[in-house]
């Protein structure tokens, strides 16, 4: 077998276990799973991941920085924040929840795994990563967003990234049980409204953007 850096061999790893999560569930994601969908030994598996929380550690890091990436893709930060969360969750559904469900029911699995291991060693520890990692990710975007565009919100940028966090999570939640393409995109928008409304975001000295 050809030698390949650490760091590609994580990658390849966690690509392939996001792949079987995606398709079999936690509880189907076994390491020797992921070792065979990976192309590689179970032993060069456990090398790179002593344990199974330790891979499923490194795929949250991997689906929150895709999601950061995601989101990036044609964002003007200088045009506020209102346009900062119509077009970041607007690219974000169309990337990563119409047409990848699997992806969405993996990550809600691993938050649910992670709080019925609560008190026990490493119990409570994935699920709290996952949504601190995601509530970070809103509320900077936001953030920049005011910053860039000379705008204050009337609430802070922490608590509108978990606002934000548990309307899209509800919403996926509908989404997957239901998937309605049409309505979905109308409770988006509406939500959105919602949330821009309640943020509030006024140019310093100004009136709120049209």
């Amino acid at each position: 077998m050809a030698h390949v850096a650490a760091v590609e061999r994580e990658k390849q790893i966690v690509a392939a276990a996001i792949r079987v999560l995606s398709r079999a569930g936690v509880a189907g994601a076994t390491t020797r799973a992921v070792a065979a969908e990976a192309g590689i030994p179970l032993g060069t598996l456990h090398y790179v991941f002593p344990s199974k929380d330790r891979m499923l550690e490194a795929v949250v890091a991997a689906a929150t920085d895709e999601v950061l990436e995601t989101v990036r893709v044609g964002m003007e930060p200088g045009r506020g924040v209102a346009h900062a969360l119509r077009h970041g969750v607007s690219v974000f559904w169309d990337r990563l929840v119409e047409g990848r469900t699997g992806l969405q029911i993996m990550q809600f699995e691993l938050a649910m795994y992670s709080a019925r291991r609560a008190g026990t060693a490493g119990g409570d520890g994935l699920a709290r990563s996952q949504f601190q990692r995601y509530t970070a990710l809103l509320g900077e975007l936001c953030e920049r967003a005011a910053r860039e565009a000379g705008e204050r919100c009337a609430v802070d940028a922490d608590t509108l990234g978990r606002l934000v966090l548990a309307v899209l999570d509800g919403l996926i939640v509908q989404y997957v049980a239901e998937p309605d393409p049409e309505r979905a995109r109308r409770d988006l928008d509406r939500a959105m409204t919602m949330l821009i409304g309640y943020a509030d975001p006024r140019a310093v000295g100004g009136s709120a953007p049209s």
